[in-house]
């Protein structure tokens, strides 16, 4: 077993608790060890960061030193999108600013060395795993079943943060599905944004960009979308209810996350891949 810190997040810990299920069992079948960081915090994915620019780099550089140091290890797995991307942010702030990294020591109490590899859940099945591996693994694979694989806003940019090879129309998470038998559709919104921050406030405007999404996916022969966030996955699945209430003639399409697709491909029940969670049913699809 390869050792890899976790950091899971305060989502996978409540309302995507069917995505921290599906990914720790995926990465033991695997051959991959998580090490949750003891005692993890928030990584700042609030308004933390538009406010206190240093409380929104020390919150997440405050976990890379955990791993660094603590745990002595030189990667983590960060599954949520918006986690990754405040993990990826502090530690290119801390890297490019002397003065930052300064004020964060004084912050953290301790000295981040920018030892540590963050890994967003495609990294993990792409380069932790390998492709081949992966399937190799797949034991139920899928025999053409067609995807879109939505990245949404954060896996890839901004580049000069994520180090995207490319940030506008990333192919890694199509190779993943692919090695489980999928079959990735080419479609037009990979990386538009859901409107996520949006959801509590402009409820109308993210049901428009969300059904744009949704609607072209299924345009472009997707029968299921396949997300690496849970925030997009709470978006795309929960509002096409609302969707298809304003739009007789809405058609449904099922929103599941990487690691439910992998995990059924490799043998995994469904129950602890949680598989019934979702609002539209994936059933159709994943059987």
């Amino acid at each position: 077993m390869t050792a890899i810190a976790y950091y899971p997040g305060c989502s996978l810990h409540g309302t995507s608790a069917e995505f921290d299920a599906s990914f720790r069992a995926t990465a033991a079948a695997l051959g991959l060890d998580l090490v949750e960081i003891p005692g993890w915090e928030c990584c700042g994915n609030t308004a933390a960061h538009s406010i206190n620019r240093l409380l929104g780099v020390a919150l997440p550089v405050n976990e890379l030193v955990k791993v660094e140091k603590d745990l002595g290890l030189d990667a983590v797995a960060v599954p949520c999108a918006a986690c990754f991307s405040r993990f990826k942010t502090g530690a290119h702030e801390v890297a490019g600013d002397p003065q930052v990294a300064d004020d964060v020591r004084a912050v953290v109490g301790r000295a981040y060395n920018g030892g540590v590899t963050v890994q967003n859940l495609v990294d993990v099945y792409h380069d932790a795993v390998g492709l081949e591996q992966l399937a190799a693994k797949a034991t139920r694979p899928f025999h053409g079943l067609r995807v879109a694989c939505y990245y949404g806003c954060l896996l890839t940019r901004p580049p000069k943060v994520t180090l995207a090879e490319d940030p506008e129309y990333p192919t890694h998470m199509d190779a993943v599905a692919k090695a489980v038998g999928c079959e990735p559709v080419e479609w037009n919104y990979k990386t538009d944004c859901c409107g996520a921050s949006l959801a509590l406030t402009e409820q109308g405007i993210v049901d428009d960009l969300t059904g744009r999404i949704v609607a072209d996916a299924r345009a472009c022969g997707a029968e299921a979308i396949v997300v690496a966030c849970p925030l997009c996955q709470v978006n795309l699945d929960g509002r096409q209810t609302e969707i298809a209430r304003k739009r007789p003639d809405w058609q449904s399409v099922p929103v599941v996350f990487l690691s439910q697709l992998v995990g059924r491909a490799i043998g995994l029940d469904d129950k602890t891949l949680g598989l019934k969670k979702h609002l539209v049913d994936v059933m159709r699809v994943m059987a």
